[in-house]
């Protein structure tokens, strides 16, 4: 069993930057491509975002890229989010996904996702 415990989300004007970061325990964080997504009020949870087992590859959603990157750090079983040039419309409650053996070429679907943690807010002010 995986436990994910997300931090670092909040209100932030549009432009603005923030950094999510998800801590993992319970199990061996490298066997696991991570990821995140997101679901506003409404809506489907979305993907967002993943990397590969090492950190070597990863893989945005279109609406992200060139704002959003994710990295992890597999000593502190920690993987992160970075989240510039924010809009209104990245608001939402974002999630961490923990993907077994998964690889970081497509985007998920929730099927894909082993385990998820609890969410942590975002919210970008206009």
């Amino acid at each position: 069993q995986v436990h994910l415990v997300e931090s670092g989300g909040g209100l932030v004007q549009a432009g603005g930057s923030l950094r999510l970061s998800c801590a993992a325990s319970g199990g061996t964080f490298t066997n696991y491509a991570m990821g995140w997504f997101r679901q506003a009020p409404g809506k489907e949870r979305e993907f967002v975002s993943a990397i590969s087992l090492t950190g070597r590859k990863t893989y945005f959603t279109d609406s992200v890229k060139g704002r959003f990157t994710i990295s992890r750090d597999n000593a502190k079983n920690t993987v992160y989010l970075q989240m510039n040039s924010l809009r209104p419309e990245d608001t939402a409650r974002y999630y961490c996904a923990a993907n077994y053996l998964g690889v970081a070429e497509r985007e998920w679907g929730p099927k894909d996702v082993n385990y998820w943690g609890q969410g942590t807010q975002v919210t970008v002010s206009s």
